[in-house]
């Protein structure tokens, strides 16, 4: 008997089965040092993954202008006037 997407029989008889092999199953071994998968942990790597690559493309298609305005621009807001906190 398969059951497709988490649907339980509706049977009596075959749900009992079911819910038997559910709490009985063994759990799936995992390599050593192997960790279980995490969505987050994956949507991270995928973020570090794009800000590694972005940097290095948007270097190669802005001018040499371009990267001087830039540049700038993040020593303006690095470096521009503070206010001061008393």
């Amino acid at each position: 008997m398969t059951i497709a997407k988490g649907k339980r029989p509706r049977d009596p008889n075959q749900l009992a089965k079911w819910i038997v092999e559910q709490s009985t199953a063994e759990p799936v071994p995992q390599a050593p040092g192997q960790e279980p998968f995490s969505l987050s942990s994956y949507m991270a790597a995928m973020g570090r993954k794009g800000g590694m690559v972005g940097g290095k493309r948007r270097l190669v298609t802005m001018t040499t202008a371009q990267r001087k305005k830039a540049a700038a621009k993040a020593a303006r807001a690095r470096w521009g006037s503070r206010k001061t906190e008393k």
